[in-house]
């Protein structure tokens, strides 16, 4: 096995190298997500939309593991855990040795995600406080979707501070960790603990395995390509936590956040940041547009209906107006009464902005309203509807906020490079 716990191999094709590269671009893996969902809002809401419904339906995968799922769950499920590894993955680098490294920097986006969590959930419960049968969809606008928000973050701010990329890629980490958490809690009927416990003793023998000790020196050594002790042990870890009843893509979140980040002797790179340029290209040009096509597909039926509908007008406001109030009064509140601090290269307005993105819902939104609503067909799809509706409310609101933000850095960097990234 070689000393790289994952090697970086390189494309022997120099087109294919080429197309790694670009899809390495958050800008251009951006571009492709949003061209995969709009394709699905395309395709459901026209005259073929029944082929589209048949498509994302059809199953396959064995019965006996709980695993014959259909291709919208295989995407969300399966494919969208390889973004979560990168993403993991991505988070470890900056707690070891970049932004998260200052615990004052670290708490800040850590208490806005709980805080942007607890406030659409509070707002919704107020909108619906008197129609008991909306009630159990108080989980749904707590969520983010990460992989829409920073698709597009990178798409309108190329000239925006890398501190608020980091910012919002912490939030939304912890965002999806506490969805997971609230929908094993109160929308879960059984956890399943033995699978859940195997899993992670999986998890236990990856980290021991990126050690490069004792036994896992040996495997090191020997001749032993990595990706057949690797794949497999990913491909168990994820199965059993499949099995637990717990969302599965918190296999890919615990894994990239067990890579090790410190290059050993005779290592040309660190395996952290060989892994990330072997699976960004994969998890850019294949797991999320795949997961965006299957995941965006919403039917705009009854769109009047929907601004009656409690559970609808709930929605909207927690993900529009919850996760602004939530993120950044949170935020503020804390760098005043703790040692928290934001980072110097961001400004508030910036911090608004990013808090609009994380009103975009959609992947883990849609599987809560689900589970909220699954014996209420009407609720359950004015719900869906405003899980859209208040996700493009969110888009067109932080593209204009943050495209302001973008257009002052790039002139500011225009002016004074040494300046870049930082507000006057």
């Amino acid at each position: 096995m070689s000393i790289d716990p994952i090697e970086h191999p390189t494309p022997s094709s120099p087109l294919l190298n080429r197309v790694a590269d670009t899809l390495r671009s958050d800008s251009v893996g951006g571009f492709v997500l949003i061209g995969a969902a709009l394709l699905a809002l395309l395709w459901i809401n026209s005259p073929f939309g029944e082929t589209y419904e048949h498509l994302r339906g059809i199953r396959f995968g064995p019965e006996s593991l709980h695993l014959n799922l259909t291709l919208e769950t295989w995407a969300a499920d399966g494919l969208l855990a390889i973004f979560f590894f990168v993403v993991g993955n991505e988070l470890k680098q900056e707690f070891v040795n970049g932004e998260l490294r200052n615990p004052r920097r670290a708490m800040l986006p850590i208490i806005a995600a709980v805080c942007g969590m607890a406030i659409p959930a509070a707002i919704y419960a107020a909108v619906n406080i008197s129609t008991p049968e909306t009630m159990p969809g108080w989980g749904i606008p707590m969520a983010t979707d990460i992989a829409f928000a920073v698709a597009i973050l990178a798409v309108i701010g190329r000239w925006l501070p890398p501190a608020l990329r980091t910012f919002l890629l912490t939030l939304a980490i912890v965002d999806d960790l506490g969805a997971v958490i609230v929908i094993a809690v109160f929308y879960t009927e059984e956890i399943h603990f033995g699978p859940l416990a195997v899993s992670g003793l999986g998890l236990v023998v990856f980290w021991y395995l990126q050690r490069g000790k004792g036994l896992a020196a040996k495997l090191n050594d020997s001749a032993v390509p990595n990706w057949l002790v690797y794949v497999p042990l990913a491909v168990i870890v994820w199965t059993l936590m499949h099995e637990s009843g717990v969302h599965a893509t918190i296999a890919g979140v615990a894994m990239g956040l067990l890579m090790r980040t410190s290059k050993r002797p005779g290592e040309h790179h660190d395996p952290s940041h060989g892994v990330e340029q072997l699976l960004r290209p994969w998890s850019a040009g294949l797991a999320l547009p795949i997961f965006a096509f299957f995941s965006a597909g919403v039917a705009f039926d009854s769109m009047g209906a929907v601004f009656t509908d409690r559970a609808a007008l709930g929605i909207i406001l927690g993900l529009v107006v919850g996760k602004v109030i939530g993120i950044v009064g949170g935020s503020w509140v804390m760098t005043k009464l703790t040692a928290a601090e934001l980072n110097p290269s961001l400004r508030w307005i910036d911090l608004v902005g990013m808090s609009q993105l994380a009103g975009i819902g959609f992947t883990v939104s849609l599987l809560i309203t689900e589970l909220s609503f699954a014996s209420s067909p009407e609720h359950l799809t004015h719900a869906k509807s405003g899980v859209l509706i208040a996700s493009l409310i969110a888009t067109v609101l932080a593209i204009v906020i943050l495209g302001a933000r973008n257009r002052h850095y790039r002139a500011q960097a225009a002016t004074s490079p040494s300046e870049a990234g930082k507000s006057t």
